[in-house]
């Protein structure tokens, strides 16, 4: 890394988001060594919400609005105290953007139909598709349980299995019409 990278890596940040994409769910802010500065400004837009991620762990999450974040990487000073970790700072801190928005009109369908052995009609085969919102509610445990440290996240990360979770409570729902329908048949000649 050039003297002139090292320098500029002692300013202060100004941290925030402009999408211009529209399947980015999550966006992790390119940081140097991921040495975001004490007093850095962090700005969110209505449609995001940012997990503040400070030395391994979440620390807070924002909403809309201008913050002013505390680390312990002071300008200059902890580079300087980092001289036994090669002049890098150890107190490492990111922020990670996750967009708030709906994702609309993400389509899903059965690959292959489904057998269905119906009593009056014999062999039945079934299809099904259709479209779904999808949305992150919860920041904090989409990035810890789905997220992990990427650094970036879209919904063609996702949409495999949430297209294989609807299309599997799908057939089981058609299973579970059939057997109360058997049911109900068996009801009718008692």
């Amino acid at each position: 890394m050039g003297i002139w990278n090292k320098i500029t890596g002692q300013f202060i940040d100004i941290i925030e988001w402009l999408d211009n994409t529209q399947d980015t769910m999550v966006y992790r802010f390119e940081r140097q060594d991921n040495e975001i500065k004490n007093g850095a400004q962090l700005i969110v837009r209505e449609s995001q919400v940012a997990v503040f991620v400070n030395e391994g762990q979440i620390a807070d999450i924002f909403q809309a609005g201008t913050y002013t974040l505390t680390t312990q990487n002071l300008p200059i000073l902890s580079t300087l105290k980092g001289w036994k970790y090669g002049f890098n700072s150890p107190f490492k801190a990111e922020v990670y953007f996750v967009s708030a928005k709906n994702f609309v009109d993400r389509k899903w369908g059965t690959k292959n139909p489904i057998m269905v052995r119906d009593p009056e009609f014999g062999p039945i085969r079934l299809r099904a598709f259709g479209s779904y919102t999808i949305r992150v509610t919860d920041a904090a445990k989409f990035l810890k349980e789905v997220v992990g440290t990427n650094a970036e996240f879209t919904t063609d990360q996702i949409t495999d299995q949430l297209r294989n979770l609807v299309v599997t409570r799908f057939t089981d729902i058609i299973g579970e019409m059939i057997l109360m329908s058997m049911d109900w048949k068996l009801l009718k000649y008692w």
